[in-house]
């Protein structure tokens, strides 16, 4: 099961979609990203997502011209795999450093820099520093008022935990379409509390600087969640009738 929510141009934030499928291949996420877009989705300019192959090279194939950030906590989970435990807390410190520089300039320095002083003793997480650098770094060409929330796809736990709670009082489902039933009931709540009770998710004059014509060409007719600054791509994992994940 994959879902995806979206910040619009005066900075809320909106579900956009979800699909339930046996696999996550490129085929599945091109299809999903493109009914998204059937279905009105324009204006995005970053995907924020994991590293999964299949979704990247859908996004490159869909998303024409979009900005593409790693999920900077993925990659972190992905570096601690490949050190030795005791030394999980150094490094993930010195990796986070990156993330708290003030420019963009000083972000990439810093991840180059990063990458120098961890070559020595872990030459495996260098590598995965350099080979991964402009992914993890798309975000600092973003207002810096939004580093933070469009670093990773964090934001999208709470929604994650909601539904796994619903879903684990069911534990099996009878086919795919109870799946997406409950996951979509879960969404819709979550989707209208946002619309409900309104807090900007990002500040809505930083969103001048992406869109600064939105305000004279929207179209009053046109709604909002049509448009979607930042594209935010989540997988869960729930079990179905014949013991499958549906992921």
């Amino acid at each position: 099961m994959v879902i995806a929510t979206g910040i619009t141009e005066d900075g809320g934030r909106e579900v956009l979609g979800l699909m339930v499928g046996d696999s996550e291949t490129e085929v599945f996420w091109t299809q999903f990203l493109r009914s998204l877009r059937e279905r009105g989705l324009t204006g995005v300019r970053l995907v924020t997502a994991d590293h999964h192959s299949g979704l990247v090279k859908a996004v490159l194939k869909v998303m024409l011209g979009v900005g593409y950030q790693r999920c900077r906590v993925h990659f972190l989970r992905n570096t601690l795999a490949v050190i030795p435990k005791d030394s999980g807390e150094l490094v993930a410190a010195t990796i986070r450093t990156i993330f708290a520089q003030p420019t963009a300039e000083l972000v990439r320095a810093q991840l180059d820099t990063v990458a120098d002083m961890l070559a020595r003793q872990f030459p495996k997480v260098r590598d995965m520093l350099l080979k991964a650098e402009e992914d993890l770094t798309a975000f600092a060409d973003f207002p810096e008022r939004h580093w933070e929330k469009i670093q990773s796809i964090n934001p999208l736990e709470r929604l994650n935990r909601e539904i796994k709670r619903r879903t684990d009082v069911v534990q099996i489902f009878p086919n795919p379409e109870a799946l997406e039933r409950l996951t979509t009931a879960v969404l819709v709540e979550m989707h209208d509390e946002w619309i409900a009770f309104p807090r900007r998710y990002l500040p809505e004059g930083s969103m001048d600087k992406i869109y600064p014509q939105a305000q004279n060409q929207l179209d009053p007719t046109t709604p909002l969640q049509a448009t979607s600054y930042k594209l935010q791509a989540t997988r869960g994992l729930t079990t179905c009738s014949k013991g499958r994940p549906a992921s």
